[in-house]
């Protein structure tokens, strides 16, 4: 008799087990929200929210300059201290045949989220890799800004086929 009460029991054993373990797929981390950005000293707080909506740079590819908005998150910040040094240089590289891509020589904040690009979106890869689209493409990326008054066939014109040097520089607002 204690057999047939042993069998039952080993057998629901191992689906116990099992339940009991987490599935990594539903392990959820914590997000903090984005606190915005503090005004200046002698800043109103309207002027700071004015600046960084129309918070631009500059690209220089080849002959052609281009003007880009950007966003506001705390990566465009990060972009726009790291430009207040000097102009950036990037070799970028093609990639899929939808978008440039280059190391920017150190690390931004990531503000990753789930994004559909379109051309002329700029979006920081990684934390490290800057990004010109001039395709379309779904993933998780952070949005830095957009090209401004540029057409697909324009942008892939100045992009090139292959490797491209692209120069960014704030644009003296």
């Amino acid at each position: 008799m204690k057999m047939y009460l042993l069998i039952p029991v080993l057998l629901l054993l191992p689906w116990m087990a099992v339940a009991c373990t987490s599935d990594p797929e539903l392990d959820i981390e914590p997000t903090v929200p984005e606190q915005p950005a503090q005004p200046e000293e002698g800043e109103s707080e309207n002027e700071n929210q004015e600046n960084m909506e129309t918070s631009t740079i500059k690209l220089k590819v080849g002959g052609k300059t281009f003007t880009a908005t950007l966003v506001d998150n705390s990566s465009t910040r990060a972009l726009k201290a790291l430009l207040a040094e000097g102009d950036l240089t990037i070799e970028m590289e093609d990639y899929a045949r939808m978008e440039k891509v280059g190391p920017i020589g150190t690390t931004l904040p990531r503000n990753d989220e789930q994004i559909s690009t379109v051309p002329g979106d700029l979006i920081l890869y990684q934390g490290r890799y800057f990004v010109i689209y001039y395709g379309r493409n779904s993933y998780s990326l952070t949005r830095l800004g957009k090209i401004d008054n540029v057409s697909e066939s324009e942008l892939k014109a100045a992009l090139g086929d292959g490797d491209v040097t692209v120069t960014l520089a704030l644009s003296g607002e």
